[in-house]
């Protein structure tokens, strides 16, 4: 079709200017805007409801590489760059990783808790299982670090705490306000990661002045500490 490109962003330019631009009248115009649509765009429909499902399968995480090769096991070649046009035109876009930065560092020569949680990520009560990790965000004036204190029986954010530098009292200001605002009774638990911060002597006389026992995870296991990881990529996201 003449105006095959035209007709693809009709959305984009007012009515009185595409008249002007083909020359016709509106009544003629609106004809035309409304003709059956050919072959390819009827194949183009077909194909971005294909990668549509594709990419929420895969997690909104499918790039054009990953989708022509799905679509090739269906049956369905179609160029990468076909592809992509097609995803930009359905306001498809992949989630992208941010870079990696390391928040937990747990070579140190302080003392380790015992793990007392075990992986038992509930509670029958609320203030007795607090967890908190520490995490980061990349913003326009650099990382900015979040430490935050989860109540494993609600699994509702307590405290929390932000700086620009990770440091001991990152993860003692965040304890702290959950201390302070929600004021539970003697016997809290409170589990994190090895991290230095954690085994600071300011974050043990912290939890010694409040009453509450420490628990800290097995080296290096992910899992320990599932249920907040999982609210920071969420976060992240």
């Amino acid at each position: 079709m003449k105006y095959a490109w035209i007709k693809d962003h009709l959305d984009n330019f007012p009515i009185q200017v595409m008249c002007h631009f083909m020359k016709v009248s509106r009544s003629s115009y609106y004809l035309w805007a409304n003709a059956s649509k050919t072959d390819r765009e009827q194949e183009n429909e077909v194909l971005i409801e294909m990668i549509k499902v594709i990419f929420q399968k895969g997690h909104k995480s499918y790039g054009t590489r990953r989708i022509k090769r799905k679509l090739a096991e269906q049956n369905k070649v179609v160029s990468r760059r076909r592809i992509g046009r097609l995803m930009n035109q359905a306001g498809l876009a992949c989630k992208t990783n941010r870079k990696f930065k390391a928040t937990t560092n747990s070579k140190h020569n302080k003392t380790i808790a015992p793990n007392l949680l075990k992986r038992q990520f509930t509670a029958s009560q609320p203030d007795r299982y607090y967890v908190g990790d520490i995490t980061y965000i990349a913003t326009q004036e650099g990382w900015l670090y979040l430490a935050v204190v989860i109540d494993l029986y609600s699994r509702k954010i307590v405290g929390w705490s932000m700086e620009s530098r990770m440091t001991a009292t990152l993860v003692n200001d965040a304890l702290l306000m959950a201390l302070w605002t929600r004021k539970p009774t003697k016997g809290l638990v409170w589990h994190t990661d090895r991290g230095s911060q954690y085994a600071s002597d300011s974050h043990r006389a912290l939890l010694k002045e409040y009453n509450v026992t420490q628990s800290m995870s097995r080296k290096g296991n992910y899992w320990d500490t599932e249920s907040i990881r999982k609210l920071f990529s969420h976060l992240k996201n």
